[in-house]
């Protein structure tokens, strides 16, 4: 396994803002295994603020959801015993996300995200995270992500 690499170097084509290491203009986070939990740590920029020196809530729901989303697709791989780079290439979306935010997260810290798979059933895996800054936990979340297959069928939703 290829465990020590980010989970998004085996992403090819991804342009998503907040994971896509294809977009500039995106977040570009990164996420690794650290055991059976997975670990992203964020380092933000000002024009990400809520309000000064507040991270904007929205862009703290992306980090969770990328890293989340990233953490359902290596756990799938994993469960398979195969390596990141093998195909076929799994990608998962969104199902479900609700995120609890306990305290402002700063803006001016890093910010470390740390992802759970509590569950994969087929083509879904449940998840839960918490993000961190300087040991306190700012907001947690629970998601379902949901593997999305190249050239699957228009009528065969996802969502299902």
């Amino acid at each position: 396994m290829t465990e020590n690499k980010y989970f998004q170097d085996y992403m090819p084509g991804n342009v998503c803002f907040g994971c896509g290491a294809e977009n500039p203009d995106g977040l570009q986070i990164k996420s690794y295994w650290d055991g059976d939990e997975a670990v992203c740590v964020f380092h933000s920029e000002p024009k990400y603020h809520g309000w000064e020196k507040v991270m904007n809530g929205g862009i703290l729901a992306t980090l969770i959801d990328c890293h989340c989303m990233g953490t359902a697709m290596a756990a799938a791989y994993r469960q398979e015993d195969r390596s990141l780079e093998s195909t076929p290439y799994y990608r998962y979306a969104t199902a479900e996300i609700n995120v609890r935010y306990l305290k402002p997260t700063p803006n001016d810290l890093p910010v470390e995200l740390r992802a759970q798979v509590q569950k994969i059933e087929g083509r879904r895996v449940w998840l839960t995270c918490q993000v961190y800054v300087e040991g306190v936990k700012t907001a947690e979340a629970e998601a379902v992500g949901v593997r999305v297959l190249e050239g699957e069928p228009e009528e065969d939703s996802i969502f299902r």
